[in-house]
C-alpha cells in the first residue's frame, strides 16, 4: 500500500486542532476520522494487482535503428474496474537516449471482467537479444488517496538484427553481375570459367579461343564463349577478437564488416555461389553452413545479431586450422580482420601459407576515416604532429597489405562506408578473371 499525493497530508494535517496533533500518519487517522474511512474505502475498491492477468504479443525481431512494437494485454478477472498506471520495463539500450520514460509507462482503465492492451514501442541502439524485464503496475482507488501496486514477469525477447545499410548497392552490383554471366552484354572469357556458346570471331578476341574444329564446318571463324562458374563455395570469415571492437565512428569495426560480409552473401547467393559464416577468435563464436541461396541471407543476419567483439587476442592458428576444416575443398576465403601490423606479422603472416596453398583468399579491412582527415590537416602545429602520425598510420597500413599481395592474397581497405561495395567489386573481379 503507497500513498499518493500530498495533497490528502496537508489537508489532515490542516484539520488536526492545534495541540492535539500527532506526528504520526496513525495520529492523523485517529482524529480525523473521515478521511480515514475515505482511505479504507478508496484502497478496498482499488483493483487487485497480483490476481492480473499479462501476456505479450508484437515483433520479436527488429534491424538495428527500426522501431519494434511490443504488445501487452492486461486481463482484469476482478470484479472492480483497474485505474492504473503501467511501467513495462526494458534494458536501456532498448531505446535512443531520453526516450525511456515516455515510452515505458502507459495509463490505462480495465473494467471488471475485460482486457485491454497497451503498446511499447522500442527503438533499440545495439545489436542482439532484448530480454523484457519487469511489469510494473500501480492500481489506484476512485478517489487517488491510496494504492496497490505489484510486479509481474511477462518473458519476451526482440532480437536486434544488424542494419544492412549496403542493401543500397546491391541492384548495381547485381547489373554488373548480369553482364558477367552474359544477359546483357557479351559473355566474358577468362581461365577456369564454364564453357557457353560459340559466335563468330571479332577482332580483339583472343585467339586462343578459337574453336578450330567449329571452324572448319563453317565459313566463318568461330571462337568460344564462357560464362562465369556457378557453385563456388565461400567462407566469410569474421575476426571477433579485440581489433574488431575498435571504434569506427559510432560503431564498432565488427559492425562494418558484418555489413560488407552481408552484401556479399547477397550478391554471391544469387551468382549461384554457396556462401558459409565463420566468427573466430579464440573459439568459434558462430558457424553457419550448407544453408540454400533463399535461406543464406537471414541465416546470416540472425546468426551476426548477437555476436559481440572479445576483448582477447586472435588465436591465428585456431582461426586458420578451424577455416581449413570449414572449407575441406578449394574456396574464396573472405577475412575480415584488421591491418594492424602486430596482428599481422605475428599472427597471420606464419599461418597464410597453409591458406593460400588450397584457397584464394581477400582480406577485407575497415580503414578510419578520421585517419584521412587528420593526414590532410595543416595550419597550426598541433594539425602538423596529428598529420605525421596519420601519415605513419597510413604507411604502414600499405606496407602490411603489401606484405600480403606477395603471398598472393588480394587486399581490400577501405573505410566503413566504401568497404561493402569495394568488396563486392573484388569479388567480381576474381570472378570474371576465373579465379574462384
Amino acid at each position: 500500500m503507497a500513498l499518493t499525493g500530498r495533497a490528502a497530508l496537508i489537508a489532515a494535517l490542516a484539520s488536526v486542532p492545534v495541540g492535539v496533533w500527532d506526528p504520526s500518519w496513525t495520529g492523523i487517522l485517529a482524529v480525523n476520522a473521515p478521511l480515514a474511512v475515505a482511505c479504507a474505502c478508496d484502497f478496498a475498491l482499488a483493483a487487485p494487482v497480483r490476481r492480473l492477468g499479462l501476456t505479450r504479443s508484437g515483433d520479436a525481431s527488429a534491424r538495428l535503428g527500426e522501431t519494434a512494437d511490443v504488445t501487452l494485454t492486461v486481463t482484469n478477472p476482478s470484479g472492480r474496474p483497474l485505474r492504473a498506471r503501467l511501467r513495462d520495463a526494458w534494458p536501456p539500450s532498448s531505446w535512443q537516449p531520453g526516450t525511456e520514460t515516455a515510452a515505458s509507462r502507459h495509463s490505462l482503465i480495465v473494467p471488471a471482467g475485460e482486457r485491454r492492451r497497451v503498446t511499447t514501442r522500442l527503438r533499440p541502439t545495439r545489436r542482439g537479444n532484448r530480454h523484457a524485464d519487469r511489469v510494473t503496475i500501480r492500481s489506484y482507488g476512485p478517489l487517488g488517496l491510496l494504492t496497490r501496486q505489484g510486479t509481474h514477469r511477462v518473458p519476451w525477447t526482440v532480437r536486434v538484427l544488424p542494419p544492412f545499410t549496403s542493401r543500397k548497392h546491391l541492384p548495381s552490383k547485381l547489373s554488373r553481375l548480369r553482364e558477367l554471366d552474359g544477359r546483357t552484354s557479351v559473355l566474358t572469357r577468362g581461365e577456369g570459367t564454364e564453357f557457353d556458346s560459340l559466335r563468330e570471331y571479332v577482332p580483339g578476341d583472343d585467339t586462343r579461343f578459337i574453336d578450330w574444329r567449329a571452324t572448319a564446318r563453317h565459313s566463318t571463324v568461330a571462337v568460344r564463349t564462357w560464362r562465369p562458374e556457378r557453385d563456388r563455395h565461400i567462407l566469410l570469415v569474421l575476426d571477433t577478437g579485440r581489433t574488431s571492437a575498435g571504434r569506427v565512428g559510432d560503431a564498432p569495426r565488427l559492425d562494418a564488416a558484418m555489413d560488407a560480409a552481408l552484401l556479399l552473401a547477397a550478391l554471391a547467393s544469387r551468382a549461384g555461389d554457396r556462401v558459409d559464416l565463420l566468427a573466430y577468435d579464440r573459439r568459434v563464436r558462430a558457424l553457419l553452413q550448407g544453408r540454400t541461396a533463399g535461406d543464406v541471407l537471414p541465416s546470416l543476419v540472425n546468426a551476426m545479431a548477437t555476436l559481440e567483439p572479445e576483448l582477447v587476442e586472435t588465436d591465428a592458428r585456431g582461426l586458420a586450422a578451424t577455416t581449413l576444416r570449414s572449407a575441406p575443398r578449394r574456396s574464396l576465403i573472405v577475412l575480415f580482420t584488421t591491418l594492424d601490423a602486430a596482428p599481422i606479422e605475428e599472427g597471420l603472416l606464419p599461418v597464410l601459407p597453409q591458406l593460400t596453398q588450397r584457397h584464394t583468399v581477400l582480406v577485407a579491412s575497415v580503414s578510419d576515416p578520421h585517419v584521412s582527415r587528420m593526414a590532410q590537416a595543416r595550419g597550426h602545429t598541433d594539425a602538423v604532429y596529428e598529420a605525421a602520425a596519420a601519415a605513419q598510420a597510413q604507411s604502414e597500413r600499405r606496407h602490411i597489405a603489401d606484405q600480403l599481395r606477395r603471398h598472393g592474397v588480394t587486399v581490400v581497405d577501405a573505410t566503413p562506408d566504401d568497404l561493402p561495395p569495394a568488396l563486392a567489386d573484388a569479388y567480381l573481379e576474381l570472378k570474371a578473371a576465373g579465379r574462384l
